[in-house]
């Protein structure tokens, strides 16, 4: 039977290779595997897998298509329902959602849905032009509205996929971006071993503005214009405010003012956006020869990963055990291979520095998990006289982030949580007639792919209000 066929491993480079450079780590399936792969689908009557998607995906139907060898037919099977497929292939945590819904994974191993729409996209990529991409879209989602004017915020993953389905609809959509380069996490955050910027997001983006998307970068809203002016100036009958979660969270212990301190975000940030692992880009950033991050979700991950790269022996510190980590099974296991250090039951609780300023070593506790809390998960407790410190010269702290606070403090009628997200409904709708949000400015730091759910609800709902207006 099909689907006793082992799952199909993916090719990928060495370990003891891709630790020195930046190229991307997972090569992904060729035709042959995609579909062997695709095969292995049971093609069940009631997918779960496609209810666990955030943005719906039709998965069996793209991975039948996949099977016959109709590769074409997979791709707009797809694009029916994601506008990042090949991010998403790439980058999504299918295990938790997707794959880890699949039937087939109770007795074997689920069907590798997250790499067969990886290929996918790449297959399609590979032979499709610009204006295919736009004319196919627009055959498939004609134009009703008129063109009313809809702004987007923030050109992440929540802002490409609300403008996605705006334009398909037919609407005038603007994204605002406040960064030199469109992308939002997706070009700072994400390094470029996981997600290569010119091979993979640029042809996403190019995707997005061959639907007639018009993306203006540099653009800071709450500072350059605001919410009110673009709406009573400028004629945007709607706004949707995308503009995720970039403020980093540290712990408050002594020395985190020292030289060598970083957030996650500052330190993926200049890596990625301004190419600091590049050699003729002159972009500081200091990593030295010992770096230790804290924390232990994907973006601790990707941290430690990338001071691997520049040179650094890594360590990752997290308060709990492997099993309690955050992070996806594949991040860790890659971490594990390329040599990085895991302390685990450690928290720090102060950062050492040296007679110039500069770190030195991170002082830190063993801890042993207690009782649950709230959540379920054991509490961590200090074990008495456990002190010891790590030599490092950098401590990245990758603790998680929440929204930036100046939309909501330039923008009358905005109302925001104790956590700093906005405050909005299922559909997106704020306390702001007009005004729409979703994904981390809503929620905090998630995942690309229930920001992009967030997106699409909330361009449904942009299109019932101004149906309605």
């Amino acid at each position: 039977m099909a689907n006793r066929i082992p799952r199909v491993p993916v090719r990928e480079q060495d370990p003891k290779v891709r630790a020195h450079n930046f190229d991307e780590v997972c090569y992904g399936y060729n035709k042959e595997e995609a579909m062997l792969e695709a095969s292995r689908c049971l093609h069940c009557k009631n997918p779960r897998c496609v209810a666990a998607c955030p943005v719906g995906v039709k998965i069996p139907d793209f991975i039948e298509r996949v099977a016959a060898g109709d590769f074409a037919g997979a791709a707009a099977k797809i694009a029916e329902d994601s506008s990042l497929p090949a991010v998403c292939g790439r980058v999504c945590p299918q295990e938790t959602q997707c794959e880890g819904s699949c039937v087939l994974g109770v007795k074997f191993e689920p069907v590798s849905i997250g790499k067969l729409e990886r290929f996918v996209a790449d297959w399609s990529a590979d032979r499709a032009s610009e204006a295919d991409t736009a004319a196919s879209a627009r055959i498939s989602s004609p134009a009703t509205t008129g063109p009313r004017k809809v702004a987007i915020i923030g050109s992440g993953p929540a802002g490409l996929a609300c403008a996605s389905d705006l334009a398909k609809a037919g609407y005038d959509v603007t994204i605002f971006e406040a960064l030199h380069k469109a992308g939002g996490v997706l070009e700072y955050g994400i390094p470029e071993f996981r997600l290569p910027k010119e091979k993979v997001l640029k042809r996403e983006l190019d995707a997005v503005r061959a639907l007639g998307v018009k993306i203006e970068t540099d653009v800071i809203i709450g500072r350059t214009v605001t919410i009110d002016s673009l709406m009573d100036d400028e004629g945007f009958e709607a706004v949707f405010v995308g503009t995720g979660a970039g403020l980093p969270k540290f712990m408050g212990i002594p020395g985190e003012n020292l030289n060598g301190v970083f957030s996650a975000n500052e330190f993926l940030t200049r890596n990625n956006l301004m190419k600091a692992f590049r050699e003729d880009y002159r972009t500081p950033i200091h990593a030295g020869g010992k770096v230790c991050v804290v924390g232990g979700g994907n973006v601790a991950m990707d941290a430690a990963r990338t001071a691997l790269r520049l040179g650094a022996d890594t360590t990752i510190v997290y308060r709990r055990t492997e099993v309690e980590l955050p992070a996806r099974k594949e991040e860790v296991h890659h971490a594990k291979e390329e040599g990085i250090d895991f302390q685990m039951l450690t928290n720090p609780v102060e950062i050492l520095g040296d007679e110039r300023g500069w770190v030195r070593a991170l002082k830190c506790v063993r801890m042993e998990l207690g009782e649950p809390d709230e959540s379920g998960r054991r509490s961590p407790v200090v074990i008495p006289g456990s002190e010891f410190e790590i030599p490092t010269e950098t401590v990245i702290m990758a603790l998680g982030t929440s929204p930036n606070p100046l939309i909501a403090r330039t923008t009358p009628g905005l109302e925001t949580t104790r956590r700093g997200g906005l405050v909005a409904d299922e559909a997106g709708a704020t306390t702001r007639p007009g005004v729409f949000a979703g994904g981390d400015a809503v929620t905090g730091a998630a995942t690309v792919i229930l920001a992009m759910g967030a997106g699409r609800r909330a361009a449904a709902a942009i299109d019932e209000y101004l149906r309605n207006k």
